[in-house]
């Protein structure tokens, strides 16, 4: 077997000889833990060589990993931290205090396990969740913070004993892998909830937290939710300029700079404080000032982009990697708090996402510009813009993501405002992230 020289040969053979969910759907998801165990066997298993968090839910779990991430940076931790998908670099995924895992580090992996990567025939995500957890113990983490790709009963990332377990919330998403109701997808994401070890639920919703009270009472495992504990609420009803957050109805600590613009942070950052406060019952060292350091400079130190994030003025650009119709709802709120003229929308959608019930929820004053990220999973842009005519939106179709915005930007004034977003891919091409 040749031997890998360079990064590039190294990602192009996890891209080209491994199935890869996010580029070629439900064909790479594997509904069981039998080849991540495997590889984990032969490289010691170094997933038991670190303690971790486990974070799964709908939406919400990478913003929730990269704050709690950030704020046990500050407490002090060589911290893990383990996302997925990445934007911009494959190694985005894996990174230790905000700085991505070594390309050398990625290419000597593959080298060692290539034998068994041939025999076993891994998928992608097996694979990235073996090499995180084997760097996280060379290097010698003392936390690592891993986000469950997709579900979490048989996500690969399942295969930890984390000191905690934090799920964000339950949304409509992958219902073809998980279950074609709430109740359903809470059970897959439940399955993360291991004997012992405290849960923590960040919002409540009463359709489905009697599954998570179930799981957790079979498996002994003491359950909170987090918003029984923490009130996060805006400093203003009608522009962001940061929160003030409560504990038990009291003046616990304000977020005047906190970096993530979205409105709808709120409920992860109850969920990161509820663990913090976990963590230290657990012997952590999680002071007030780590947590406001931590939420402050989440993007400084752990490198987080896409979430609401401003790409410019005048004309106001923001984007966001809101993907499915729970997100995108948040999103639309948060876009009737901006004062414009117009409103500019950059959109893609890969498929298998639903596009219906996010297009009828979509702006029907807005102009489109209809795009498709370059990846095999994408819906094309001319048969998203045809789905979108039957729910009264139009505009051009325009498949280059950078095309579609120069165009947006060309039409826009200096008082309009231009949002791109719709799937996390679409985000990740753009030129100015």
């Amino acid at each position: 077997m040749p031997k890998i020289a360079t990064y590039k040969e190294a990602v192009d053979y996890l891209y080209s000889n491994l199935p890869m969910f996010q580029r070629v759907g439900s064909v790479a998801f594997k509904k069981d833990l039998t080849n991540t165990l495997a590889l984990c066997e032969v490289l010691g298993n170094p997933q038991n060589k670190f303690k971790s968090v486990h974070i799964a839910g709908t939406n919400g779990k990478g913003s929730t990993s990269h704050m709690l991430a950030s704020v046990l940076q500050e407490a002090g931790y060589t911290t893990g931290l383990y996302t997925s998908p990445h934007l911009k670099d494959f190694t985005e995924r894996i990174r230790i205090n905000g700085v991505t895992v070594d390309q050398q580090f990625v290419i000597s992996f593959i080298n060692k396990l290539q034998e068994i990567i041939e025999k076993i025939k891994p998928s992608f995500f097996e694979i990235t969740v073996a090499m995180a957890f084997d760097y996280f113990a060379q290097q010698g983490v003392e936390v690592a913070v891993v986000e469950v790709g997709l579900g979490g009963r048989l996500d690969s990332t399942n295969v930890i004993m984390p000191e905690l377990s934090l799920i964000t919330n339950i949304g409509w998403d992958h219902m073809d892998l998980l279950g074609d109701s709430l109740d359903k997808i809470a059970y897959e994401k439940a399955g993360i909830i291991k004997n012992k070890v405290p849960v923590i639920i960040s919002e409540r919703q009463a359709d489905i937290e009697e599954v998570f009270k179930h799981k957790a009472e079979g498996e002994e495992a003491p359950i909170c939710f987090a918003e029984d504990f923490y009130e996060v609420v805006l400093n203003s009803d009608h522009a962001f300029n940061g929160f003030k957050v409560y504990w038990n109805k009291a003046f616990f600590l304000e977020l005047n700079t906190f970096p993530l613009g979205g409105i709808y942070q709120r409920n992860n950052i109850q969920g990161v404080l509820m663990a913090a406060e976990i963590l230290n019952e657990q012997g952590f060292i999680i002071p007030v000032t780590a947590l406001q350091n931590g939420l402050s400079k989440v993007v400084d130190n752990t490198g987080l982009r896409g979430r609401w994030q401003k790409l410019g003025d005048k004309p106001m650009i923001i984007c966001d990697t809101g993907h499915n119709k729970d997100g995108i709802q948040q999103v639309l709120k948060q876009l009737t708090l901006l004062s414009y003229n117009k409103l500019h929308i950059v959109m893609g959608m890969v498929k298998g996402k639903e596009p219906e019930a996010v297009l009828a929820i979509m702006p029907k004053d807005a102009t489109y510009y209809f795009c498709e990220a370059k990846i095999p999973r994408a819906e094309k842009a001319q048969t998203l813009a045809e789905q979108a005519k039957v729910f009264g939106l139009h505009g051009q179709v325009i498949p280059d993501v950078n095309e579609a915005l120069a165009v947006a930007r060309s039409n826009a004034s200096e008082a309009d405002v231009i949002f791109i977003g719709g799937s996390t891919f679409v985000v990740a091409e753009l030129n100015d992230l």
